[in-house]
């Protein structure tokens, strides 16, 4: 069914109170980004130049809650907040508060790049916000300002001392490795999460966007290849540790800190794929890698304030779920939208 033929349509009674995809994944995690807007400008996500979605495209922070509240109601256990930068949106405190409420919400995350949090730590604890994901490529303040083009390392450190004296516990940085570009620095970025007692992932960089600043197939460094020089100094041990994204864990044998890898190249992982995203536009995307995708701010404007006929769009959307992606590493943009515009 196309968005305009469910619109055309009045809502239908709900089916039972869960998400299954044409392929048996039931998805119980959902991305939703808050803002297409950032104080940073990632070589890896956007453009130097970028144009910003107007304010009327974007959903309010109303229909941001009634999307998050839809996908409790149907099942979903955990929610991340992205970006873009969530904490430049104004009023992200009243949504954390709102969604950090919902019944059934096992798990309650953001993803950041830091650079706010010595302002915003304390009150996103405080409203039920329980865990943060923080970008850090480099440990280089030089290095770290060419690859987010605004960037200020300082900043970022300071953010996330910020977090741990709110109480934010198992923090995890993400770390994107270009090859030539920061895979000098793997190793001190896990000697790093180690001494401040915090996790790290590695993450291949995703085709997503037409990308100016470097040659995706010449900077592409897979998670093996990071493994290999991580275990050159700290040697990790495979864990059969599952969590609700896409990491694969390992572990140190004389450390706490958990080191994981994101592959969606070289280790592909949408057999297990239990996620959706919803892009500040209110599209919904069943896959990173696949246009597909429903209009859920049609609906929500259409049918102000009616949670059935969200949840019915929601539900009806799943058959677009496809079995998989299909990225490539010779630089081939599959995906013409931004991860600004994605969601994180």
């Amino acid at each position: 069914m196309t968005n305009q033929q469910f619109l055309q349509q009045s809502p239908q009674p709900l089916p039972a109170k869960q998400l299954i995809d044409g392929f048996g994944r039931r998805i119980s995690y959902v991305r939703i980004s808050v803002t297409d807007r950032c104080d940073f400008r990632c070589v890896y996500c956007m453009s130097e130049e970028m144009t910003f979605l107007p304010r009327a495209q974007v959903l309010t922070l109303e229909e941001l809650a009634m999307v998050a509240r839809a996908f409790t109601e149907l099942g979903v256990e955990k929610i991340r907040l992205t970006g873009g930068e969530p904490l430049v949106r104004k009023g992200i405190e009243q949504l954390v508060e709102e969604v950090g409420t919902l019944p059934g919400l096992t798990d309650f995350t953001m993803t950041t790049n830091a650079a706010s949090l010595r302002k915003y730590a304390r009150q996103l604890y405080a409203s039920g916000l329980r865990r943060l994901n923080i970008s850090l490529d480099s440990l280089d303040p030089e290095r770290f300002k060419q690859l987010t083009r605004t960037g200020d390392l300082a900043k970022v450190i300071d953010g996330i001392h910020a977090a741990q004296e709110a109480g934010f516990k198992r923090i995890k940085l993400n770390a994107v490795i270009l090859k030539g570009r920061n895979d000098d620095e793997v190793i001190d970025l896990v000697a790093f999460a180690r001494k401040e007692g915090l996790d790290i992932s590695f993450i291949e960089e995703m085709p997503l966007g037409d990308v100016s600043d470097h040659s995706r197939a010449e900077t592409f460094c897979s998670s093996d290849d990071v493994q290999a020089l991580i275990e050159t100094r700290y040697p990790l041990i495979p864990t059969t540790e599952t969590t609700p994204g896409p990491s694969r864990y390992f572990k140190m044998a004389d450390s706490n800190s958990r080191v994981g890898f994101i592959s969606p190249h070289s280790h592909n992982f949408c057999d297990t794929c239990n996620r959706v995203r919803v892009t500040v536009e209110g599209r919904l995307l069943l896959c990173l890698g696949n246009e597909h995708s429903v209009d859920l701010r049609a609906v929500l404007r259409r049918y102000p304030g009616d949670m059935q006929a969200l949840k019915t769009a929601i539900i009806e959307a799943l058959p677009l779920k496809p079995e998989r992606h299909h990225f490539t590493t010779d630089g081939d943009v599959q995906v013409v939208r931004f991860m600004n515009m994605t969601g994180g």
